[in-house]
């Protein structure tokens, strides 16, 4: 019998969750919750661009989707200015026995993270009170940087560093506030956005450090951050609107771990709005790990949506990676759980014999 699967969220990732559930074969959609009333009522194939109606209709009512007893929720509501209140979400499925994966509280990515202890432990004590699961995850933090470098070391008869880059061109994410208001794109480069507020890249992907850490039983001596930002030289214009000339177009920033006193364990992200900025930057269209030792070894995941979209794609695999962990976190032991606890998640029963 399929799980049952309420999903709380129509954005950029929500939509995707969505597809994810309906065209998977052990998962079985029973409802949707959305903040808005003009979304209420409607059928979630119309919010998730399906072609197919789906007799699910959205609802503002939460307490009614989970009467519905699900099995699990998938929540990708917005969280960057609402952790807590994400938090709050989550704990309240949690404490009514309905199992949660998620890409909203991405931070919670390595649960036993310090950093992230004020948003952990109410989730933890959620899952103890509901006897249920939660996983918060994604591509990056996430698949990119928890699960690909635990596995290639796998193959290493020693390693030195570990660096996971995500190198990515946003001019088709789509999520306005997020670039802008978020990240600041379209600022001058040395606007205080709340990307770069003191300590704001340790909270968002301390995580991923911490959890490689975690996975290959080594212990780190402190995480900090570094980043740098660079001008437009011209007007560019995409779907999220015009960004000028001399205002941010570029920017990098590492989280990096250390050990003996060495940066060893480094996540690092190169973000562009137009692919000719900062050519001398890592030039790329996806996730790339790099760890040094014998041997040494470069894993690249270039990925594009059908339409040849890497961004697009990316957010796709936002979505999957929660959605095809479903069955597993069901099946798991209650607790907040991270990438590591859980067994492979793989594309079993996803064949499709055409596009």
């Amino acid at each position: 019998m399929p799980y049952k699967v309420v999903t709380w969220g129509t954005g950029n990732v929500g939509k995707y969750a969505i597809r994810a559930v309906v065209n998977h074969p052990e998962l079985s959609l029973v409802g949707h919750i959305v903040s808005s009333d003009d979304k209420a009522g409607k059928d979630v194939a119309e919010l998730a661009d399906l072609d197919a109606p789906t007799g699910v209709l959205a609802s503002t009512d939460i307490d009614a989707m989970l009467a519905l007893k699900p099995d699990c929720v998938c929540y990708t509501a917005h969280s960057e200015t609402r952790m807590m209140e994400a938090a709050k979400d989550q704990a309240r499925c949690l404490q009514q026995g309905v199992n949660v994966v998620a890409s909203s509280l991405f931070m919670l990515q390595e649960p036993d993270n310090p950093d992230v202890a004020f948003l952990a432990e109410p989730v933890k004590a959620a899952c103890d009170e509901g006897q249920t699961t939660c996983f918060n995850n994604g591509i990056d933090p996430g698949f990119a940087n928890d699960t690909m470098p635990l596995v290639f070391t796998g193959l290493s008869e020693y390693w030195t560093s570990i660096r996971m880059q995500e190198i990515i061109n946003y001019a088709t994410y789509e999520q306005e506030d997020t670039i802008r208001e978020v990240m600041g794109f379209g600022y001058p480069i040395d606007h205080e956005c709340m990307l770069f507020a003191p300590g704001a890249l340790s909270l968002g992907w301390g995580g991923a450090v911490r959890s490689v850490a975690a996975g290959l039983g080594v212990e780190l001596e402190k995480v900090y951050e570094v980043h740098e930002r660079l001008p437009l030289d011209a007007d560019t214009e995409n779907a999220m609107g015009m960004f000028k000339k001399g205002t941010t177009g570029a920017m990098r920033f590492e989280v990096r771990g250390v050990i003996d006193g060495k940066d060893a364990i480094v996540l690092e992200h190169i973000t562009r709005i137009t692919d000719d900025i900062a050519p001398e930057w890592p030039q790329g269209k996806g996730y790339r790990i790099t760890i040094e030792g014998e041997p040494k070894m470069v894993v690249n995941m270039d990925m594009e949506d059908k339409h040849g979209d890497h961004a697009v794609a990316g957010v796709i695999q936002t979505a999957t990676a929660i959605v095809n962990a479903i069955p597993a976190v069901v099946e798991h032991q209650p607790g907040l759980v991270s990438a590591f606890n859980l067994p492979k998640i793989s594309g079993k029963g996803l064949y499709r014999g055409s596009a």
